[in-house]
């Protein structure tokens, strides 16, 4: 007797939430959804299933009132819109649906939230998270496809120097370090992320740079 295959989205499931897929038991708010469309988007794409539990169990959906609320957030919630494509399972008798979102041409993708202001979002682990504005004008210079030209003067040698002896540093730190004003030195920063020199790390409580 041959062994059936676990469905794809039950492999999914088993995978856990990450970087590329997000569990939702339901959609409550488009604007609340927008988030996770415009996090994945901003990121490599990504994958979401509603009428999945946190836990990974099934609760299932009603999928015309969830497509509904997909698609208002996609479309309207969405700067720009986001193209989604939307399947529907049936698994163990209940409906689960899955919306692929592709990564963004055109980035970055801001979400309008419940007050009518528009944000953008980026993925990290399991997790959608705000994005600051250095991340912003990278995700622009990314999609003008724009060069970077770093000029090493003192500050970009200052700051390169304390990261060779410190494991990372913070905005407000290369403030303080390099005296000099906070929009200065996010052009700085934006720079030599974009120029593959630093990199930038997202958490809930702070953003920091490393060397690359």
């Amino acid at each position: 007797m041959q062994r059936q295959p676990l469905h794809s989205i039950l492999q999914l499931i088993t995978k856990g939430e990450g970087e590329t897929l997000d569990f939702k038991k339901t959609i409550s708010s488009a604007a609340k959804i927008a988030k996770t469309l415009s996090a994945f988007s901003n990121h490599k794409g990504g994958k979401l299933l509603i009428g999945v539990n946190d836990n990974k169990t099934l609760s299932g959906v009603r999928s015309e009132d969830e497509k509904y609320m997909l698609d208002l957030a996609a479309g309207f919630y969405c700067k720009p819109e986001v193209t989604l494509t939307i399947n529907e399972w049936e698994l163990g008798g209940k409906t689960i649906i899955e919306a692929i979102i592709p990564e963004a041409i055109n980035k970055p993708v801001y979400a309008k939230d419940e007050d009518g202001k528009w944000w953008v979002h980026i993925r990290v682990k399991d997790q959608s998270l705000l994005a600051s504005k250095v991340v912003v004008d990278v995700l622009k210079r990314e999609t003008k496809k724009e060069g970077s030209l770093i000029t090493y003067t003192k500050h970009e040698e200052s700051l390169l120097h304390y990261l060779g002896d410190n494991p990372k540093i913070t905005l407000k730190e290369v403030c303080k370090l390099l005296n000099i004003s906070r929009w200065r030195a996010q052009r700085m920063i934006v720079n030599l992320v974009s120029a593959g020199v630093i990199r930038n790390h997202t958490t809930e409580k702070e953003e920091f740079y490393t060397l690359s």
